[in-house]
């Protein structure tokens, strides 16, 4: 199995002459398809296609020493965190150009709260999601009337926020060893995908047409034994605990945008996220959102298994993100999120619908859409 070593790669760059993602597109509507495979270990792959714009860009996550991971990559609550912040902050800067108002700064720290319970063996262990605490501080000579306004107006029109305001239920399909297996829980999709095995087999890297260091790790975690957060407490068949990120972001200049991310608990690293809103010298706010939501998937699929030993060999998902952009008549939108897992195991096929069944019960993101827990934001 390839791993972020031995593939030798950025850890994200734009792919020269992908293929369009084949779903449909309309100036009010942004979907995404997002094709992960499993590396070594806790390392993963994700190919994230836009329809609207044709790019496609190639990232790669790995966990740290919580669950035993090389370290090497931003871990997929990153990924999300980063969508999250950046694409409130776009609607920010939409609004407040709407109503002529210059911007001279923009700032937004947010933090991330969410739950892990219950024992992975007995088979009711489950993530959850709290509200999104968000202070922004806009550079700005408008009043608070005026800020109070943009922000509501923002938050209302953030596609990324819709996933926490919602409540969406979403479908999956399962195919084992090649074959398609009927699912009842989580609840089954009526569409079926082809494997995405071929097209992560030549990936050319497309030079000169955007940022250089994209994702830059900034402090690595410390290896700690026996501690709460510390190396391996993730991977225990029983938890009761609380993880905590955090993301600092501010404006750059024209449509670049820049997130430093912390993991508090468990011990975690930082690291720094350049984003472009047109997608172009940087990814965009929801294909980070977008790729956040299958790399946290993939990663309870392969936590899973370990933890209940079961033999999974390889394994891959595709995912389908779709979202109805708002305006001044009606709030941004998210439809449910389709997702298509193909496992490699020399196991049953109940141990195969276990995976999926369990991999999203402990999921922090599709908890995060199971639920209606709308972001707290505030002005600084």
């Amino acid at each position: 199995m390839p791993s972020i070593e031995t593939l030798g790669t950025p850890l994200v760059f734009k792919v020269k002459g992908a293929r369009p993602a084949a779903v449909g597109v309309s100036p009010d509507r942004v979907c995404l398809r997002t094709e992960l495979r499993a590396l070594e270990g806790m390392q993963k792959e994700a190919l994230v296609r836009d329809r609207a714009s044709g790019g496609a860009w190639r990232m790669v996550c790995d966990e740290g020493p919580y669950l035993n991971g090389t370290d090497l990559a931003p871990f997929p609550l990153a990924f999300y965190t980063a969508g999250v912040v950046f694409s409130l902050m776009t609607e920010i800067q939409r609004h407040a150009e709407a109503r002529n108002l210059a911007l001279d700064s923009l700032a937004v720290s947010s933090d991330h709260f969410y739950t892990m319970q219950g024992s992975a063996l007995r088979g009711d262990m489950i993530g959850g999601a709290k509200p999104v605490e968000v202070e922004v501080d806009m550079g700005t000579a408008a009043g608070d009337a005026a800020v109070a306004e943009i922000l509501a107006a923002a938050q209302a029109s953030s596609p990324a926020e819709a996933y926490m305001r919602e409540s969406l239920r979403n479908t999956f399909t399962l195919t084992a060893n090649g074959s398609p297996l009927e699912l009842s829980e989580p609840a089954p999709s009526n569409r079926q995908m082809e494997d995405p095995a071929a097209d992560f087999d030549q990936l050319d890297v497309a030079e000169g047409e955007y940022l250089d260091d994209i994702i830059t790790k900034m402090t690595a975690a410390e290896v700690v034994e026996g501690v709460e957060g510390g190396a391996g407490s993730s991977l225990k068949a029983e938890q009761k605990r609380m993880l905590h990120v955090r993301g600092e972001a501010r404006m750059l200049r024209g449509t670049l945008q820049e997130i430093r991310v912390h993991l508090f608990k468990p011990i975690g690293s930082s690291f720094r996220f350049f984003s472009d809103s047109s997608n172009t010298q940087a990814p965009s706010a929801l294909a980070y959102l977008s790729a956040g939501v299958g790399f946290c998937f993939m990663t309870q699929i392969g936590r899973y298994a370990h933890i209940a030993r079961k033999q999974l060999t390889a394994y891959r998902i595709v995912q389908d993100n779709v979202f109805h952009i708002g305006d001044s008549d009606a709030p941004a939108a998210a439809e449910p999120v389709d997702t298509h897992a193909f496992l490699s195991l020399n196991e049953p096929d109940d141990v195969a619908r276990k995976i999926v069944y369990m991999s999203e019960r402990t999921c922090f993101l599709h908890a995060a859409m199971r639920g209606a827990h709308p972001s707290r934001i505030r002005s600084a």
